[in-house]
């Protein structure tokens, strides 16, 4: 079954449970437009300025924990403040892994040489992405560690340098590179994603903020060291949902993460924010049915004088296919262009 299949069958089953007509609210919602909330960031922003946005600080999980996340062009190296045991500060190109797809790795270091005694102390896995558009309009970074059992302390930022000139008719699409980085809770260990992004956006409707669609499909997943796992991910998944492989209906692929269209996805300064998730269909005792797989939030800026790209950063969890207890989150960013 197709993801646009799987996708169509779910809102035709909420539609089914309606009463009275679909098309229109019995009563008007309470809800706000955009459940999503802002990330902390540039405190007055615009149309006209730079802005930039991080992840929020969640003390319980070490969200939002990294700081001061600045590039050194001339010696290729990333300076993090604020992240125990991850060496110096300072992440150089990644060994193993330098690049995926136009994105840069970066790696802390792996030990650290006490002064006084000389010992050398092993320090946390530490990995950095980067992205920066062809203009240098837009960019991202994104910290993560997979050195601990629950999430570790890290985070993400994402800027756009100047401002932005908003259609106000029109339809834009945009197409782009995606990269990610996988971490657990209830597990240790990294893993890598790659993927492409599409997203597409209508400025005249919705009237309270514009509608925007998009997905990130074509994913493959790789292990710390740069190995290919996404056959292995995909037999886990299998395994789970269609553990007798019933009808020869065996997921061939990663399932796309796709945004959910509503009103308020668009402010005035060109951010946009939204959720996202993914689906399977479930093969298990109770018969084909349409599972949530992933779930979580997308954040984005748009740039230019012809809103000609958009950076964002996507961030997903869902239960492990093989160990239960475990939870993976996945926290990518892309860049896409008209």
């Amino acid at each position: 079954m197709s993801q646009r299949y799987a996708q169509v069958l779910v809102l035709a089953g909420f539609l089914a449970g309606c009463g009275g007509n679909p098309f229109l609210p019995d009563e008007p919602s309470e809800e706000p437009a955009n459940p999503v909330e802002q990330l902390p960031g540039t405190e007055k922003p615009s149309a006209s300025k730079s802005i930039t946005r991080y992840e929020a600080r969640e003390d319980g999980n070490g969200n939002g924990y990294a700081e001061n996340i600045t590039y050194d062009a001339e010696n290729d190296t990333f300076s993090v403040d604020n992240l125990g045991f991850d060496g110096d500060n300072l992440y150089r190109r990644g060994m193993a892994v330098a690049s995926l797809g136009p994105y840069r790795v970066y790696e802390a270091s792996e030990v650290v040489e006490d002064p006084y005694s000389h010992r050398m102390i092993p320090q946390f896995e530490h990995r950095l992405l980067a992205g920066v558009s062809d203009s240098g309009k837009t960019s991202f970074a994104i910290v993560r560690t997979g050195a601990y059992m629950d999430y570790g302390f890290g985070g993400f930022v994402m800027k756009r340098e100047g401002g932005v000139n908003l259609p106000s008719s029109g339809q834009a699409g945009y197409l782009g590179d995606y990269a990610a980085i996988q971490d657990a809770k209830g597990a240790s260990g990294l893993r890598y994603v790659t993927g492409q992004a599409q997203v597409a956006i209508d400025f005249a409707d919705f009237n309270d903020g514009d509608a925007v669609q998009g997905a990130i499909y074509n994913r493959q997943i790789f292990d710390v060291n740069g190995n290919d796992i996404t056959a292995a991910v995909i037999g886990q998944l299998n395994d789970e949902f269609n553990p007798d492989r019933i009808g020869g209906n065996d997921i061939s692929e990663l399932p796309v993460l796709s945004f959910r269209v509503g009103p308020g996805a668009i402010d005035a300064n060109g951010e946009i924010r939204g959720m996202v998730d993914s689906f399977l269909v479930d093969y298990g005792s109770g018969g084909a049915q349409v599972v949530t797989y992933e779930t979580g939030n997308y954040y984005a800026i748009i740039a230019g004088e012809n809103a000609e790209e958009i950076v964002g950063i996507i961030v997903v969890e869902s239960a492990d296919p093989y160990f239960d207890n475990v939870t993976v989150r996945e926290t990518g960013g892309f860049i896409a262009y008209r």
